[in-house]
């Protein structure tokens, strides 16, 4: 069976606040582990009025203190945006309080704009040309000490917490297959090289303590609903968001409208159907034969879901919805 995990970026909702977010997040968690989902991860971005995320270990270890199974990281941490040591130290952390249960995803992006990435690191002087190396750097810290090491992770050392790279392009592929590291596409909003991407990994792929063969996950926007248009229609709060950001204007995410498509330009149609190309919505039936149909065109390993909905209850139903569809494919084999 092809494992299901959660993505989430704690979404503050239009009226809602981030402690609002965080409670929601910690429930949806629980309820993806009763549901059997694999991890739960959480993403770094900042300076956006819709994510309440930015601080990302620090809600890690809210979600994996309030769960008890399900494997909880960062999808992921920017590494760009800070020292690999610090990193190591949070991770080493999270790992000492919740063992086995901790995986960090790395991405090269800053998860901001030019001006909140000056503000996170005061200057461009860790930059995401170093990426390769901050990521040679990190996976060092995780490994036994050894005896006169100058500068040691503690806690960090020799815990081997599992690394995983992110990526929307083809460098990302290109360097989790030289690492031997799993690797995680962005195809949930950025599918563009998905394709690609995913052959030159497999392709390219060499063994390493950590992985024998390649994985491959894959990001899948869904929108599980009792009725094929009440899925659209809940799909329309990402619509809305990402035509704002777009147009430089992001925030909280806004509640699904009704014909949505309808008041978009050719521009900002042709830019969503390009973005959120991977997104299936609608009915059990069709999240069923979505879901199918794009493990059987991938090969995914593992897929990983993003259900940014605004209504929590619903967003609640849509991952036990699509947690049955993953059932039935896997009992049809």
């Amino acid at each position: 069976m092809t494992p299901f995990s959660v993505l989430d970026l704690a979404p503050i909702v239009q009226g809602g606040d981030a402690a609002l977010a965080f409670r929601n997040t910690l429930d949806l968690a629980r309820h993806a582990e009763r549901l059997g989902y694999h991890r739960y991860w959480l993403a770094e971005h900042h300076n956006m009025g819709g994510v309440a995320s930015a601080a990302t270990s620090v809600v890690i270890a809210h979600v994996a203190g309030g769960t008890s199974t399900i494997r909880v990281g960062a999808g992921g941490i920017m590494l760009p945006n800070h020292a690999p040591l610090m990193i190591a130290e949070q991770f080493g952390t999270l790992a000492s309080l919740f063992p086995g249960r901790i995986d960090l995803g790395l991405g090269r992006a800053p998860g901001s704009d030019p001006a909140t990435a000056r503000a996170l690191r005061r200057n461009l002087s860790g930059d995401a040309d170093s990426f390769p190396q901050d990521v040679l750097e990190l996976m060092g810290y995780f490994r036994p000490a050894e005896p006169g090491q100058l500068v040691q992770a503690v806690p960090g050392a020799g815990l081997n917490v599992p690394i995983w790279i992110l990526g929307s392009s083809l460098f990302g592929a290109q360097l989790a297959a030289a690492l031997g590291l799993p690797y995680a596409f962005a195809s949930h909003f950025a599918p563009g090289q998905m394709a690609q991407a995913i052959a030159l990994y497999r392709r390219e792929f060499r063994p390493s303590d950590q992985l024998a063969q390649p994985v491959v996950m894959l990001g899948v926007n869904v929108f599980a609903a009792d009725t094929d248009e009440e899925g659209r229609r809940l799909g329309t709060s990402l619509q809305q968001a990402f035509v704002n950001l777009r147009r430089g204007r992001p925030g909280p995410l806004p509640p699904p409208v009704d014909d949505f498509e309808r008041q978009l330009s050719p521009l900002d149609r042709a830019g969503l159907d390009q973005m959120l190309a991977c997104t299936i919505a609608g009915s059990p039936e069709a999240v069923r034969r979505g879901l199918g149909a794009f493990i059987a065109r991938t090969g995914a390993d593992e897929l990983m879901v993003s259900s940014p909905i605004f209504d929590h209850a619903a967003r609640v139903r849509s991952l036990e919805l699509t947690a049955q569809a993953r059932d039935e494919l896997a009992r049809a084999g």
